[in-house]
């Protein structure tokens, strides 16, 4: 877990890292409602989580670097005994400064009314318009307010300066608490996707191994998956962002699962590709072949230095001369790449920033360049070939193939940790794995 210790310095490195005469503004996340009845479990929002820790609703986090009333102020939702008998526990006040580390704390029925005191005299406000139109109302009137007693000596601030890139480029390495939390959330995805395998075959419907990899999360203490699970069989396999769920899954079929759960607030994200009846047929085995190796190549592209698209790279030249060889493209590998030939069968880069997010945070280039890897980024490394049967001129036989495989990867000193290595992916030890 992260202690406050740990995210006292995260507050304490952002805070030395904006001018002392500035202040920082982050509203938790809006609750979200689905119908009248039922509202969607709530999570918090990510940054705010990584410098706070704190999990409520109703909230503003502000820092005040030098502030005469403490550098780190909470606005939350003070203490209820009726509502908290209908929604729960609240830290209230008290605990937000004895559990949280905040240096003082107030309703959050408080927040418009003291922020322009808070404002005056500052120069920067570091806050991200634009997110919440509802906040940016509350904050740009608390700046209005200000500007117009200037004759009076007031001092408004002048600038707004996006807070998220500041925050996201700490998010970027991991710190040994999160890697921690990052393995475990991997494991338990791997356990769920072995689960979701075994339990596969012919006559199910993809909602089922759905319900595979949802036990398997909550069983293991992560109630809930870090995005809608993907498990496309067949045609559906190869649509990239699939999550209907709801066809049956046929004997012939190929069946692609993309799920990972969210354990502690850290993500995982796995992808595996398998037959439904237990063994790879000719052609679902050819192209298995080919991405497996192109994910290993990968893998093998990530150490230290290494340019962000170095994977990206290795895994274009197994796929390209993988579908040479196999007859779906024609001509010279390295023409071929020049012209992005692979494109209507592999269509994405080969991966992204994980952690907090799914998606996680931080640029995949700086100043124009692409940012050179180092120890303690978490990415994933998932490519794949689509073989869709709106392809124009391809034989019916390779028709709804679609194999993604996706691991986590942790870039270590050394080179690298594949933090969701517990789940096969040679057809040997997947077809063993499915055997009944």
């Amino acid at each position: 877990m992260i202690t406050q210790k740990e995210f006292l310095e995260r507050r304490k490195r952002l805070m030395k890292d904006i001018n002392k005469n500035a202040i920082v503004i982050l509203p938790a996340s809006p609750i979200m409602t689905r119908n009248g009845d039922y509202e969607y479990p709530y999570r918090q929002q990510s940054d705010f989580y990584y410098l706070t820790g704190f999990e409520e609703p109703e909230s503003v986090l502000v820092l005040n670097p030098g502030g005469g009333n403490g550098e780190f102020l909470l606005f939350n939702r003070v203490r209820n005994r009726e509502e908290e008998i209908w929604t729960g526990y609240r830290a209230g006040l008290e605990g937000a400064v004895k559990n949280f580390g905040a240096d003082e704390a107030y309703a959050i029925h408080e927040f418009q009314s003291k922020l322009p005191e808070l404002l005056e005299g500052r120069d920067e406000i570091y806050y991200t318009l634009g997110m919440n139109r509802h906040f940016d109302k509350v904050v740009l009137g608390s700046v209005n307010k200000i500007r117009s007693k200037i004759r009076n000596g007031l001092h408004s601030p002048v600038a707004f300066i996006d807070v998220i890139q500041k925050i996201h480029e700490m998010r970027l390495i991991k710190s040994e608490a999160e890697i921690a939390l990052m393995r475990a959330s991997a494991k338990i995805g791997s356990q769920a996707h072995v689960r979701a395998i075994k339990a596969c075959k012919p006559g199910m419907y993809e909602y089922q191994l759905e319900a595979e990899l949802m036990y398997e999360f909550q069983q293991q203490g992560a109630r809930f998956p870090a995005y809608t699970p993907i498990v496309g069989s067949g045609a559906n396999s190869c649509i990239l962002h699939y999550n209907d769920n709801n066809k049956l899954i046929a004997d012939q079929s190929i069946v692609l699962i993309d799920a990972g759960c969210e354990y502690q607030y850290y993500a995982s994200d796995i992808t595996r590709t398998f037959p439904a009846n237990g063994v790879f047929s000719k052609e679902q085995r050819a192209i298995y072949e080919i991405v497996l190796e192109a994910q290993l190549a990968g893998i093998e592209a990530i150490r230290p230095n290494a340019p962000w698209d170095a994977a990206q790279n290795a895994i274009v030249k197994v796929i390209t001369e993988g579908l040479k060889n196999i007859g779906l493209l024609k001509g010279d590998v390295k023409d071929l790449i020049e012209k992005q030939a692979y494109f209507p069968y592999y269509m994405h880069k080969s991966g992204h920033w994980l952690g907090l997010d799914v998606h996680d945070a931080g640029r995949y280039k700086v100043d124009g360049l692409w940012r050179k890897l180092q120890p303690g980024m978490v990415l994933t490394v998932e490519p794949g070939i689509y073989l869709s049967a709106d392809i124009l001129g391809l034989d019916t036989r390779w028709h709804h193939i679609g194999v993604r495989i996706e691991d986590d990867v942790l870039v270590t000193e050394n080179g690298y940790e594949i933090l969701s290595k517990d789940v096969p992916k040679k057809i040997e030890d997947i077809e063993q794995l499915m055997k009944k």
